[in-house]
């Protein structure tokens, strides 16, 4: 939580919502949450209302659930993988309460989750029905695309041994490596494989990768 403070992220407050100690992080876009749980991560997660009238729909359309919860005394939840492998999570209800005001983060504005894939055309006819937009190369449909949607977008790539990335974006690159230096938080400058140009590559504590890339005006 300390790290993600650090790139000028704002804390959120929490509800009781689960036993175990949990905490999210925004920069007034994208929420992230923080669980001292161990379960498969990191899991893209959404909220739904009504989880226990969507998830037949989503069976039928042959959604494999890892875990439904849909109970009448219990917090409504459930889990499937998309077929690379990537955890997804439904929430019946928002499990935080977002800040009033929240200050540009040092880090830039969150842009994208990057994760790779083995087949983007596949990865593709997945998400799509799900709400998505593929955004790709008519020349090349095996090159890098982008999932767009009125939430998050997500950019899926052709690779292997590779570990999922959350990217910002910076309107002046060194001004924010500067910034995140003066912070205590270091990285490596890296070149951005899928959008040329400088980046700064960063591990959180937990291992999640984070990828700052220069803005294009």
């Amino acid at each position: 939580m300390e790290f993600y403070q650090r790139l000028g992220l704002a804390l959120a407050v929490t509800n009781d919502i689960w036993r175990h100690q949990y905490a999210v992080v925004t920069d007034g876009r994208v929420a992230l949450g923080l669980h001292s749980y161990d379960f498969p991560s990191p899991s893209l997660t959404w909220v739904h209302a009504e989880i226990s009238q969507y998830a037949p729909k989503l069976a039928n359309a042959g959604i494999d659930f890892a875990f439904l919860k849909t109970g009448e005394e219990e917090f409504n939840e459930a889990g499937f993988k998309d077929p690379d492998g990537q955890m997804i999570t439904m929430l019946e209800a928002r499990t935080f309460s977002p800040p009033s005001m929240t200050p540009p983060p040092v880090i830039g504005y969150f842009r994208e989750y990057r994760f790779p894939v083995r087949s983007v055309p596949d990865s593709a006819r997945f998400w799509e029905p799900l709400g998505f937009v593929a955004m790709r190369s008519e020349e090349d449909e095996h090159g890098p695309a982008v999932l767009t949607s009125d939430g998050i977008d997500l950019c899926i790539f052709e690779a292997a041994a590779q570990r999922p990335q959350l990217v910002f974006g910076s309107p002046d690159l060194s001004a924010t490596v500067a910034g995140l230096v003066a912070r205590g938080v270091s990285g490596e400058i890296v070149p951005d494989p899928l959008g040329g140009g400088d980046a700064m590559e960063l591990r959180a504590p937990e291992g999640m990768r984070l990828l700052v890339t220069q803005e294009r005006l």
